[in-house]
């Protein structure tokens, strides 16, 4: 399952950036004497790294508007899935045998009317359809992938890229999607038509900037608590 995280500045300062003493990552304020990253030029990758590797100190920031919201972390393989992967496989050949040994048992009569309706029925030209979302500064996580005028959809995984979960035809429409930047829809005409989608920033979101000490919210997880009776 795929982790999420917001990034939120509840009570933004009213500090002019401009003002601070450089530092490598940002500025220094002598208010609240500490350092303010300069995140507004950072891709949506790298400021995931950063609070990945900086989870537990506070961070005071500077963010374009549309930086502030939620961002994919990236997941390690589950072990658990392996396995049942295999288990899928091993009952699909299994169900494949069954199914196989049905067939050789059907009536002669029967197989050759299915093979007559299989030659009348046009074969529909579907293929799989994937590719790589980007930005001006690199892969973009995180972006919302959904079939025009269903609920199938799909998002783009750490490093951008993207595999819808079903088969598409000539004709249809994806519609991508992520905050602050311009939603885009695309007209698949063949499996290679969103191989390198690049997104741009909303410009009339990108107008406001942000600072003050950063809030990292994560989904919240109950936990389960088993009491023992006497």
């Amino acid at each position: 399952m795929k982790s999420k995280f917001t990034l939120e500045i509840n009570k933004p300062c009213s500090e002019k950036f401009s003002g601070f003493k450089k530092t490598e990552l940002g500025g220094f304020c002598d208010s609240c004497q500490k350092e303010v990253i300069d995140f507004t030029g950072w891709s949506s990758q790298e400021i995931i790294n950063y609070f990945n590797n900086n989870s537990n100190q506070k961070t005071c920031g500077r963010f374009n508007d549309y930086q502030l919201g939620s961002y994919v972390e990236p997941t390690k393989p589950n072990r658990l899935n392996y396995f049942k992967g295999i288990g899928v496989a091993c009952l699909a050949l299994f169900s494949f045998g069954i199914s196989n040994a049905q067939k050789e048992n059907t009536p002669t009569e029967i197989v050759a009317q299915k093979l007559k309706n299989q030659k009348n029925t046009k074969p529909q030209n579907t293929f799989v359809v994937k590719g790589v979302v980007s930005d001006e500064a690199g892969p973009l996580p995180g972006v919302s992938i959904q079939l025009e005028n269903s609920i199938v959809g799909t998002e783009s995984d750490f490093d951008g890229k993207f595999v819808f979960p079903q088969k598409l035809k000539k004709g249809d429409v994806l519609i991508f999607s992520f905050v602050g930047m311009d939603t885009q829809k695309i007209k698949i005409e063949n499996d290679t038509s969103v191989s390198n989608i690049e997104l741009k920033v909303n410009i009339e979101m990108a107008g406001c900037v942000f600072l003050g000490e950063v809030t990292v919210k994560k989904p919240f997880k109950s936990k389960k608590k088993f009491w023992k009776k006497n």
